[in-house]
């Protein structure tokens, strides 16, 4: 909305400077906590103020507490901010760095903090709790008030092998394996943070026969954690397929079937 479009009948002298004051600290999104900070000198009661705007439809209300510019509606933004330390990931993560072109119905929030699934502006958002110690490989996506957190490949890439069910399917993941450009040294670090072998070694084992790129330092390291006992390559699956013994793998989708899901154009 450009500067000073805020007059009307019904709004109050007090409203107009509240909605310059977004203006000049560039504000579209925002919670009653940040303007508290920011402007309670300049505004005696802006609870009341928000709310009047938002009545006039010169504000929309997100959530208790948080609120935004009426026509705002970035969705990774919105969502970002529903979790105190949200970041896109998963499924959606794959999307935005252009590993699959399948959408999913829900944007994928991973978070430490526990949140229910909700609709925000017809935009449905699912938020996959983590661990705190998993908390890695983020990125700073946008800018200024308008920036967000979303995992960069190598993580996002673990991430789904971690919970391949918000991966949009274990095919695609396999696809979007092969298709990511990763850099072994990120993937080791990331993996250092997960606690699960199972999935360093279905990678491992991907790298070794698609033979990655940059990726032998990985490879190495996995191998050197394999365990004794025998993993399902899709954990998914059924029991059944070859027994990998270098890598301690069950491959209930067959070598053959992995090479010609990656020759396939998705």
């Amino acid at each position: 909305m450009a500067r000073g479009t805020y007059i009307s009948e019904n709004t109050t002298q007090t409203q107009i400077n509240f909605m310059l004051m977004l203006d000049d600290y560039e504000l579209d999104i925002f919670t009653l906590e940040d303007l508290k900070k920011t402007a309670s000198h300049k505004f005696v009661n802006i609870n009341e103020i928000v709310e009047n705007l938002v009545h006039k439809k010169q504000l929309s209300r997100i959530e208790r507490g948080k609120y935004c510019r009426y026509n705002f509606r970035d969705e990774n933004v919105i969502g970002c901010k529903l979790v105190e330390d949200g970041a896109i990931a998963y499924w959606s993560a794959l999307n935005k760095h252009g590993l699959t072109e399948q959408f999913p119905n829900s944007i994928f929030i991973q978070t430490t903090k526990s949140k229910a699934d909700k609709a925000v502006f017809g935009v449905n958002y699912k938020f996959i709790r983590t661990a705190t110690s998993k908390r890695a490989g983020l990125e700073k996506m946008g800018h200024g008030n308008h920036s967000y957190f979303m995992t960069d490949i190598e993580k996002t890439m673990i991430d789904c092998f971690d919970l391949p069910q918000y991966s949009g399917g274990y095919a695609e993941l396999i696809s979007a394996f092969n298709q990511a450009q990763l850099n072994g040294k990120k993937m080791i670090a990331y993996c250092k943070t997960m606690n699960n072998k199972a999935i360093i070694k279905r990678m491992g084992y991907l790298a070794e026969i698609l033979n990655k790129k940059g990726m032998k330092s990985f490879i190495n390291f996995a191998l050197k954690e394999v365990n004794v006992k025998y993993n399902l390559f899709d954990s998914a699956g059924i029991e059944e397929g070859e027994f990998i013994n270098k890598w301690r793998l069950r491959l209930n989708i067959s070598k053959a079937e992995i090479l010609d899901i990656c020759n396939k154009q998705y």
